[in-house]
């Protein structure tokens, strides 16, 4: 680490990323693990986008919403995924200043965008149940796109307030962040200057948007549970909540999550070990995602097997 002097303090130009221990001999089996799961996160979503793009049938609102959902859990993924392994396999664990503020940014940046558009989808769903006759104009293309443009707008902002506000910080003294990425209050545990301000800006606006974000979602499936219970036909209120649940596990894991980690002040996440946590939300759930939605979703199933039997007729 090369130091720079400002006033009295030596500033940080470089942090290092311990992972999960500093014997290089403890850190293949995390790289094996973070390997595979990464891997089938970009097989699961990269085929979902495809499958999508090439099907017809699946050109609309909810298929819309759900490939946008892939993609950005690719982007999500692959912010943190490959820096984190090199640093398992890397002696000095190093990421520069600018290297670290990047990356917390994109991951700022997916992370909100993923809550808005996760909302976006409840209140696609509660469109689609409770007023189908206005669906199509409610749901128009147009709309849609404006829905997924506004939640990277949202999480665009979010990302350069915390940037912001996390990189403006002195950082003087030890430059060892104890998680496998640059995450804020990680961050913000190091610096020298007073972070009372940094730590309310984050609490509030994390909280802010989770309890926004998840009302939006809570109020659409009240609604859409209701309508659904007004369902004479046993089979129509099954189908009805067959297109619910795999949003509704997706909402709930993201949600819960998020809101463990981040909607609660920085003294009180130090009381337990955020990395194992973290792993879940930044790693397993982009997994999950494409599976939990394919497994349960009849019309995407059987897109997969036209493409599959169309593949093989045209070898």
């Amino acid at each position: 680490m090369r130091p720079v002097r400002e006033g009295n303090h030596t500033a940080i130009t470089e942090f290092i990323l311990l992972g999960f221990g500093n014997d290089p001999g403890h850190q293949v089996i995390p790289f094996l693990i973070f390997l595979v799961i990464y891997t089938v996160t970009m097989l699961g979503n990269t085929i979902l986008v495809l499958l999508i793009r090439a099907n017809s049938r699946l050109h609309t609102p909810m298929y819309f919403f759900l490939m946008n959902l892939s993609l950005l859990d690719l982007c999500y993924s692959s912010t943190i995924a490959p820096r984190a392994m090199a640093s398992f396999l890397d002696w000095s664990k190093a990421i520069s200043y600018k290297g670290c503020a990047t990356q917390f940014f994109f991951f700022s940046l997916f992370l909100t965008t993923e809550g808005f558009l996760l909302a976006a989808m409840a209140y696609d769903r509660y469109t689609a149940i409770c007023d189908p006759l206005q669906y199509p104009v409610t749901m128009s293309k147009w709309v849609c796109v404006q829905l997924v443009a506004g939640s990277y707008i949202c999480g665009s902002v979010n990302a350069m307030v915390q940037t912001g506000f996390t990189f403006t910080l002195s950082y003087c003294g030890s430059n060892e962040i104890d998680h496998f990425f640059c995450d804020g209050p990680s961050l913000i545990s190091l610096s020298c200057s007073d972070t009372y301000v940094n730590n309310l800006v984050m609490f509030t606006l994390c909280g802010l948007i989770i309890a926004i974000t998840s009302l939006i979602v809570l109020i659409s499936y009240i609604y859409i549970i209701s309508t659904i219970l007004r369902i004479r036909s046993a089979e129509g209120r099954h189908r009805a909540f067959s297109t619910c649940t795999s949003h509704m596990v997706v909402v709930t894991l993201f949600y819960g999550t998020t809101a463990f980690m981040y909607a609660q002040p920085t003294w009180l996440s130090s009381l337990y070990p955020r990395k194992s946590v973290s792993v879940f939300y930044t790693f397993v759930i982009p997994m999950l995602n494409p599976f939990i939605y394919s497994l349960r979703n009849k019309d995407v199933k059987e897109a997969l097997r036209r493409t599959i039997g169309h593949k093989c007729l045209t070898k």
